[in-house]
Formats: structure tokens, sequence, C-alpha cells
């Protein structure tokens, strides 16, 4: 096969670490946590981790306000606990993928402190200062994604500093070279100690307008959306040169072989193909979060893959995600009997697939009590919180479901008695166990892997059916995006074994038509 590179053929799996596991009794995650649990996530069958940010911080933003990017915060561990991860993972043929915010830093990270310091401080231009506007108010009409303007004055410089998130996470000038050096020295630190490629940030936040324009109003805002929508943001991010410094970080990649560069990019799609850049320079893999935003019906995710796939540059890579540490769960999205569906179709689609903690035990929305909100955005905005997406792992029944001896960062689910690995990886017909069948049958089947995607269309209502296809071997996946049943026709020149249903049928060979209950998925292989 042609696509032989590990992040092509392989499957990611994204750690939370407060979340993951806890072992040394303060209620959140650490390193250790997942060294520990490195063996689950083997059998489990991924090829990948991907960990969230572990960088020293004050946690503002939850480690996405970083003050060294060369380090380790004490509540993960230290250093040597990362190197061990990562050697113990690599031992289990896992690769490792490490969140990389390059965009903004804390507002304690020596950088900013010396930057603060006066306007001549050699520091200074690694942020990005103005003067205030005639009235001295913001320079500009851009908001913070977290609510609010996204300029802070400082008043013993007399200007403002711009931050794209929260007022602890002040926006690295990226049009500086001294700061682009530091960060690719940055890079080469984590590469050096193993790792094996990079989640980047919000991307294509990083280089801003040279002049600093009003963003134009959004005339599909409404009142119910977060505030930043109330305008485009043509000015602030998503700003043509972003492509030159992808570029210089998949340069610095290229040194230590084969590596992935994963860029976070919430942009609509003909956008989002632009990060692949010109003769595929720019990310491996531009994150697509469009099966996130796309309505939950067979023929909108039909024309959603259908327009990836054919706004694909030559020789640009697919990858799927369902959900992650900023959205809403899959399961609460769509319901315990589509989130089986949802998994079907995650990990038979062309490309690489993402999958996140906890979704293959199916955990779904986590109520939080407003005495125990954390997250700084839902502070701001309520109703926007990332809160119960982010709760703890669950791995056996009782008291803490064996994430901690203590009470946990966040609570966990009211059924986490039931809703745990222990619980579910010895049951058949669990949602764990259709993970880990779907996670077997890509790495037996070079189909569904690397193979080729054929849209079938069947004609019948709530019905998505296509086929993977790779030296002659065809599988067929039908999926029932509804509850009514439906007798599918099949062609008729072969047989069909079936070898894998989200109902107990597995091994029946059928021909000629067969009956597909509600909610019900299957890949089927021809014969």
């Amino acid at each position: 096969m042609a696509e032989t590179v590990w992040w092509k053929r392989g499957t990611v799996y994204q750690i939370y670490p407060r979340s993951f596991q806890d072992t040394n009794g303060d209620g959140v995650g650490d390193l250790a946590g997942i060294a520990r649990r490195l063996d689950y996530l083997a059998w489990l069958g991924v090829d990948a981790i991907w960990i969230s940010p572990i960088y020293p911080s004050p946690m503002a933003d939850f480690g996405y306000d970083v003050a060294d990017y060369c380090g380790v915060d004490p509540l993960f561990g230290t250093l040597s606990d990362f190197d061990h991860v990562v050697a113990e993972a690599h031992r289990r043929k896992l690769k490792v993928i490490l969140d990389f915010v390059p965009n903004h830093s804390s507002i304690e990270h020596p950088w900013f402190r010396a930057a603060r310091a006066s306007r001549e401080n050699p520091r200074r231009d690694w942020y990005i200062w103005r003067d205030p506007a005639p009235d001295g108010g913001p320079p500009n009409n851009w908001l913070s994604n977290f609510g609010g303007p996204a300029w802070t004055l400082d008043p013993a410089t007399g200007q403002y500093y711009y931050h794209a998130f929260l007022r602890e996470q002040p926006d690295l000038n990226w049009r500086n070279p001294a700061v682009r050096a530091a960060m690719y020295a940055a890079l080469r630190f984590w590469l050096e100690r193993g790792v094996d490629g990079f989640r980047v940030d919000v991307i294509w936040h990083l280089i801003k307008d040279e002049a600093f324009r009003d963003n134009p109003a959004n005339p599909d805002y409404a009142a119910h959306l977060p505030e930043i929508n109330r305008f485009a943001q043509v000015y602030s991010a998503d700003r043509p040169e972003v492509l030159d410094v992808i570029g210089e970080m998949r340069a610095v990649l290229r040194d230590y072989g084969e590596r992935v560069l994963i860029g976070e990019i919430y942009l609509p799609m003909e956008r989002l193909m632009a990060y692949y850049g010109p003769d595929l320079s720019g990310a491996d893999m531009p994150f697509n979060f469009q099966l996130i935003q796309t309505p939950w019906r067979a023929d909108a995710v039909q024309a959603l893959i259908e327009n990836y796939e054919a706004a694909l540059p030559e020789g640009g890579w697919p990858n799927w995600v369902l959900g992650n540490h900023d959205q809403p769960r899959i399961a609460a999205r769509v319901g315990e009997r589509q989130a089986r569906i949802a998994a079907m179709l995650l990990l038979t689609l062309r490309g690489t697939p993402t999958l996140y903690y906890g979704d293959e035990i199916g955990l779904g929305h986590v109520p939080i009590p407003a005495g125990r909100v954390q997250d700084p955005w839902e502070r701001n905005e309520p109703g926007h919180g990332r809160d119960p997406e982010r709760t703890p792992m669950q791995w056996e029944a009782g008291p803490r479901a064996g994430f901690s001896t203590v009470e946990p960062w966040l609570p966990l689910s009211e059924d986490a008695e039931t809703r745990n690995v222990d619980a579910l990886q010895d049951v058949p017909g669990s949602m764990l166990t259709l993970y880990r069948r779907l996670l077997a049958l890509r790495r037996a089947h070079d189909a569904l892997s690397v193979g080729s995607y054929r849209s079938v269309p069947l004609g019948l209502p709530g019905l998505l059916a296509y086929e993977r296809a790779a030296d002659g071997a065809v599988l067929r996946v039908i999926l029932n995006f509804g509850e009514a049943a439906h007798t599918v026709p099949l062609p008729e020149d072969c047989g069909w074994r079936v070898l894998l249903s989200s109902v107990p049928r597995n091994g029946e060979v059928v021909r000629g038509s067969l009956d597909l209950g509600g909610a019900e998925g299957l890949i089927l292989l021809r014969v």
C-alpha cells in the first residue's frame, strides 16, 4: 500500500491528563496515571496517544496558559515522568503526540513579565502591544474567544496587550523572528525526548492583520451564540501569512523522520483546505471538525463526506473527529444508540480518526453543579462551558470509579457504577467492545485503514452506505441514522459476510438483501 506512514494508517486517542488517572491522591490526573493505563490503551487497539497540555502553568485555562514551554507542571509530575510515559508507550508500539500551544503564553511566563516591564524591554515585541484608541479604549473591535474585549490595558506602560482568549493568555507576536526561533527550539526540545508529533493549538490564530483593522460585523450573529461571533474574524485570525509559519514548523519536524503536525482549525471547509498548504507544505492533518458541526442525519453526513473528499487537495490525507475537550460528547449530542453508529462511522471512514477518552464507554453529558464549575469560559459566558466533556475517566465500580482515592476535580457521571471499563470490557454487546472490535477490524483490513472510499446510494431514508476497498477486498458499511427498520438491497452477484454489527449477527452471510434494524450499523465483506 502507498499510505504506509504510521499517522495515516493509525488511530489517535486524546487524553485530557487532568481527567485520565490520578495516582497521587490530589483528585487530578497525572503522567504516572497515563503510564499506568498504557496497557489498557494497547488492549483497546489505538496506535497513538495525544496528550493535552502538561506544561508549567498557573492553570487559568488548565494548561493552555503556558509558563514554560520546556517543562512539566508539578501537578502532572516531572520531565522524568514524561520520559517514562514516552518510553513505555513506545515499548507498547504506541506513538506519543504532544499538545503545543504557540499562539499565547501565560501572563506569568518570564517572557511576558519582561515584556510588560517597560516599552524598551527587548522582550516587548515578543507580544502584541497597541496604543489606546483616541477615546482611551481598546485599539480596535477584536473580541476574546472567551467573551469580552480581546485587549487589556497595562497601566504601567500605557498600552493594551492582545489576548485572543483570557487576559491571562497574552498572544505572542509571530511576526517576530525571535519568537519563531524560540518556539522552534521548544519543538526540538520535545522531539529530542522522543515525541512523535504535535497537535498545534489554535494554529489559525498565529498571525494577525499587520494594520490591526476592525473585524466586520457578522450578519448571521444571534444572541444565543458566544459573543465572539458578533464579528467575522477576518483580521484577527486566518491570515495568509500563517502558512509560512506552518511550513517552518514542518521543516523542523522533517529533521526527525516520520513525525506528524496536526493543526487545530475551526474554519469553513474551503478555508480548512488551505491549511494543507501549497504542495502539501502545511499541516499534515488540519483537524476536520465538520462531523461535530453537521446535523446528525444520514443525508447531511453523506453530503459532508462527499464535499470533504472532493475538496481535499491532491495527496491531502483526510481525518475525522467526533469530539474533544472543547465540544459536548458525541453521546450527549446524539444519544447512546446513535453514539454506536457514530463510532462505526468514525472508524470506517477514509482517513485518520481521533477518539476522545471516555467515548469508548459511552460517557455522555455530566451535569456540573454551580459550585463545582471550573471552566473560565463558563464563568464569563454561562451556557458555553466545557466542564461536562472533561469529567474523569471511569475505570471501575466504587466511590470514585477508580480514577482517584479522593473527590475528583470534576464530578463523575451518575451511572459510574455501571459505566466503567471493568464493567464493560468483557460484555459482548457493550460500547467498549464495539470500539475494540472496530479498531481490530481497521488493523486487519487495509480497506478500512487506507483503502478507497465510494458512496453507495440506497434510496432509503435515514441510511448511509459506502464501500471501502483495497487489494481486491471490498467492505460495505451500512449505517441507520433512524429508528425505522429497512430491507436493504445488496448486489446479486456475490454474497456478503457480516464482519461486525451493532446487534448480535456477526458471521452471517447474506445475499440479495438484508434486514437492518433501527439504529443498527453493519460492516459487510464481499465474498
